[in-house]
């Protein structure tokens, strides 16, 4: 099918501890409040055109509200809708004017596992800044991770409506397949579906400058005294770094760079053994992979499934 998405924008996250997690995303993470609204706080990466990254609201149980993508236009918009609604996927709204900073153009729909999906086109691009050496801070949003008790049902399901292709898979003697890396450009993946227990968020990743800039942030947000679950090391799969934390809620957060770019006519999926430890560390310089380093990214049953974010 066409490939009618472009790149991924934000990922938006209810909370009952509204401020504390302010605190956290706009100060040691590293994020802008650019905008806010009754119990609504809007985030920018410094480095990116995107409005916002993340959007935190208020509420009184932890949900993942929503992950929104690009289409490059309202017509693409549209034309997604359509083949939507004609392959029976439920819709929460139809194409219209997006109301949240920089505005555009989109609609939101239910994913096979209940989570709010949007897309939209012609949001305003954002001022934003070059990350100068040094600087420890996101430049961007790189991807995002959703635990899915029916992988191969959810892969399928991103793939036949969506346009999402597989880069590679994670897999084990004793588990079988656990991870599957999907994309929408040359960037090895946008989106990863695990499998856990229940759906939930597994973890939003945010790109940094260089090699540099990635220690120099691990190292401050160790030093902050924020819960480090695994890094700092490189996976193979992607080639990027990481370093995963865990925000104040317990949904864990991810600061990688350097995620691998491909050339989309020659990929080949590779299917890796995540029981080797060089596959999900090349480095060697990771906590060990364990069952106890998993289920930290379980996260808690998602309350949002199939119910649309009140904004």
């Amino acid at each position: 099918m066409n490939r009618l998405l472009t790149h991924l924008r934000h990922v938006d996250l209810a909370v009952p501890d509204f401020e504390k997690q302010l605190d956290f995303y706009s100060g040691v993470w590293g994020l802008t409040e650019t905008a806010s609204d009754n119990g609504i706080s809007f985030l920018a990466a410094e480095g990116s055109p995107e409005q916002y990254v993340v959007r935190l609201r208020r509420a009184e149980e932890k949900r993942l509200d929503l992950v929104s993508y690009g289409a490059a236009t309202p017509a693409d918009v549209d034309t997604l809708a359509e083949q939507l609604l004609s392959q029976g996927v439920q819709l929460i709204s139809r194409p219209g004017g997006v109301d949240t900073p920089g505005g555009g153009y989109g609609f939101r729909f239910f994913d096979c596992d209940g989570r709010t999906i949007e897309v939209s086109a012609d949001v305003a691009a954002r001022r934003h800044r070059r990350i100068e050496t040094q600087e420890s801070i996101p430049v961007r949003l790189s991807h995002v991770v959703l635990n899915s008790p029916d992988l191969d049902r959810t892969r399928l399901w991103y793939e036949q409506h969506l346009g999402f292709r597989l880069s590679d898979t994670l897999s084990s003697p004793h588990m079988g397949e656990v991870m599957h890396f999907l994309r929408i450009s040359n960037q090895h993946h946008s989106m990863a579906l695990a499998k856990g227990p229940h759906t939930s968020l597994h973890h939003v990743s945010f790109e940094l400058r260089g090699l540099d800039e990635y220690m120099y942030g691990t190292g401050r947000v160790l030093r902050a005294g924020v819960r480090k679950i695994w890094g700092p090391g490189r996976h193979l799969a992607g080639n990027n770094t990481f370093s995963y934390f865990l925000d104040p809620h317990g949904n864990t957060v991810e600061y990688t760079t350097e995620l691998e770019s491909l050339d989309e006519d020659t990929w080949h999926p590779h299917v890796y053994d995540f029981s080797q430890p060089e596959v999900t560390d090349q480095w060697g310089t990771a906590n060990p992979m364990s069952e106890i380093v998993a289920k930290e990214s379980f996260n808690d049953v998602d309350r949002g499934v199939f119910v649309a974010p009140p904004v």
